[in-house]
């Protein structure tokens, strides 16, 4: 939903898109690009989510030193640059294969799964096409990452010290959910962008044009298209995540010693 209202040029609701696929493909359509959503997650989300303790761990000399905000959107930032350059290919057929069945005919590119996809672009564009984009995503990512990581640590951090809420589950819900709604706003810009670039055929379409043709045509509120099914995807998506990260992190502890799961 989200992909297919931040690429069309023309005004559309949440309720009309869905009844739009309804009518079209039916209940399958709302699984279209399910293979490259799953890549992109092999790819993007475990890498973003790997570095970023690697780095503050390595930033935090171990957890001898404490790291104060400007650190930790460091950290989140640059585990962000490396999951987007990671992600990217995956990203560009995600947006494709969502965004195909709104296309003419003979503009669609078919790809039937995430790999035939890769194969089909390296085939026909060149491997140079699997860095389509790069720039908005890169972008999209360190924005994603700073403002989820930082903020879930943020909020958990504020929840602890005001509410007296201990650390567990419903402190891990609610910090997450801020998270989520955090970082849906401000990659909204970022995002719009990167999957219209990524939809484009042809070259010389970067995201300078796309964005001065689309403020040009559409004014600055393109920019927030497909905010709330991006809402609804990414808050659940955060809050699951942060939840189980959570659960592993202190059941990796408890196997690792009692000494340990108290540092």
């Amino acid at each position: 939903m989200r992909v297919r209202m931040q690429t069309s040029a023309q005004k559309t609701s949440l309720s009309r898109a869905v009844q739009e696929i309804l009518r079209t493909a039916g209940i399958r359509g709302f699984y279209t690009g399910l293979t490259a959503s799953v890549f992109r997650q092999m790819t993007y989300s475990l890498t973003r989510l790997g570095a970023y303790d690697a780095i503050k761990t390595a930033m935090s000399n171990g957890g001898k030193k404490k790291l104060g905000m400007g650190d930790m959107v460091i950290c989140a930032s640059a585990a962000g640059a490396l999951g987007g350059i990671a992600g990217n290919p995956a990203d560009i057929i995600l947006v494709r294969m969502v965004a195909d069945p709104t296309k003419p005919v003979e503009q669609r590119v078919g790809y039937r799964n995430a790999m035939h996809g890769v194969y089909r672009m390296v085939q026909t564009e060149g491997a140079a096409s699997l860095l389509r984009g790069l720039a908005p995503n890169t972008v999209r990512a360190v924005l994603m990452n700073a403002s989820q990581l930082v903020s879930y640590d943020v909020f958990k951090t504020l929840l602890l010290s005001s509410t007296g809420m201990t650390d567990g589950v419903p402190l891990h819900l609610l910090a997450s959910a801020a998270a989520g709604t955090v970082a849906t706003t401000v990659c909204a810009p970022a995002d719009v962008v990167k999957s219209r670039v990524m939809n484009a055929s042809g070259a010389g379409v970067g995201p300078v044009k796309v964005l001065v043709d689309s403020l040009k045509l559409e004014g600055p509120r393109f920019l927030f298209k497909g905010w709330l099914p991006a809402w609804i995807r990414l808050t659940p998506n955060t809050i699951c995540m942060f939840v189980f990260l959570e659960q592993l992190r202190k059941g990796i502890d408890l196997m690792r010693g009692p000494q340990l799961a108290k540092q």
